[in-house]
């Protein structure tokens, strides 16, 4: 395949990030664009001279190699089952639904179809989650703090529950992807919420959210949210291991051990960037770098959905026993 033409759904902030780095590479072509809102598809649409098209049947009928999927929580489903019927290679951006049972369907019908799919967890192509990761391998990880404490977004459909699914399942996905990734799989979880939704109509998620994180290894950690801020104030992860203390963010890592402190800068944009091309690669059969696909970017959804659901019901929930580690073998943890 020399070009790799992309058909886009939905027309908001993701979906023209996605479509500005799609446009600067040589080997792909927008084929078009169509969302709910005839007017921000056209405006996406010419501002890279491409056409928009009236829903995802009438996208799929002019024949792309494959589609981005960029909407709110609440919009998957239809849209990735007739993406999967037709046998194209599918990019969804994260969170992948706004519950379990929907993304478990688009999970099963992607496995049954043997599908090319990827979900836009950027963060796993920064080098400094690549350094992170050899810095732990042969080290017990003993704790691991998560952190999102932000602003509220300027979109209606972001406190509402039923809509977004919360901060935890909106946003602090990120971090919850990355701590799967360097620490390991979870296996309990116990969560709060303050009850108090932020000063916006018709809002009913919780304002913060704190919670315990029990591993499979035995090793232990805590994620805080929060959006009550006018500023995005912290992201990012900490991770304690024997003889060694990271912070992990998208602007760089933080490494201290018996060598002394010091710091290596990342570049988020370039993430961005890499998850695209490294989907487009794989769809043009010339690369295997997609480092999230569907049934991956599920058990993450899954992790975030089960702090959702403790915070809202003050219960634990148990996860399913993992069936594999997903840190490197060489990564060691506390047991």
């Amino acid at each position: 395949m020399r070009v790799c033409r992309v058909g886009l759904v939905g027309a908001g902030g993701v979906a023209q990030r996605h479509a500005r780095v799609l446009a600067g590479f040589g080997d792909t072509e927008l084929v078009g664009v169509t969302d709910v809102r005839p007017a921000a598809a056209e405006a996406l649409a010419g501002a890279y001279d491409t056409r928009t098209f009236t829903g995802v049947d009438d996208l799929l009928a002019a024949a792309p190699d494959a589609v981005y999927v960029c909407l709110p929580p609440f919009a998957h489903g239809p849209v990735e089952e007739a993406i999967v019927a037709a046998g194209v290679p599918l990019f969804v951006e994260k969170p992948v639904a706004v519950d379990l049972v929907t993304a478990e369907r688009i999970a099963d019908l992607v496995a049954r179809r043997g599908l090319l799919t990827a979900v836009g967890h950027h963060w796993r192509y920064l080098p400094v989650v690549e350094r992170a990761r050899e810095l732990l391998a042969g080290r017990h990880v003993r704790m691991v703090n998560g952190t999102w404490w932000d602003k509220l977004p300027p979109v209606d459909w972001w406190s509402r529950r039923d809509r977004s699914g919360g901060q935890v399942v909106e946003q602090a996905a990120h971090v919850l992807d990355l701590v799967r990734t360097l620490v390991g799989e979870v296996t309990e979880v116990t969560a709060y919420g303050d009850g108090t939704p932020p000063p916006v109509d018709g809002a009913d998620i919780d304002s913060v959210t704190a919670a315990a994180l029990r591993f499979d290894s035995g090793a232990v950690g805590t994620l805080s949210a929060a959006c009550v801020l006018g500023w995005k104030h912290r992201a990012g992860l900490e991770i304690l291991a024997d003889g060694l203390a990271l912070t992990v963010t998208e602007e760089g890592l933080l490494v201290r051990d018996a060598d002394g402190e010091r710091r290596l800068p990342a570049d988020p944009e370039a993430a961005r960037v890499a998850v695209d091309r490294a989907f487009v690669d794989a769809v043009r059969g010339v690369g295997d770098d997609v480092r999230v696909p569907y049934a991956e970017g599920l058990a993450t959804h899954r992790l975030a959905l089960a702090l959702a659901d403790s915070a809202r019901t003050g219960a634990p929930v148990r996860l399913p026993t993992p069936t594999a580690a997903v840190p490197d073998p060489g990564v060691t943890v506390d047991a």
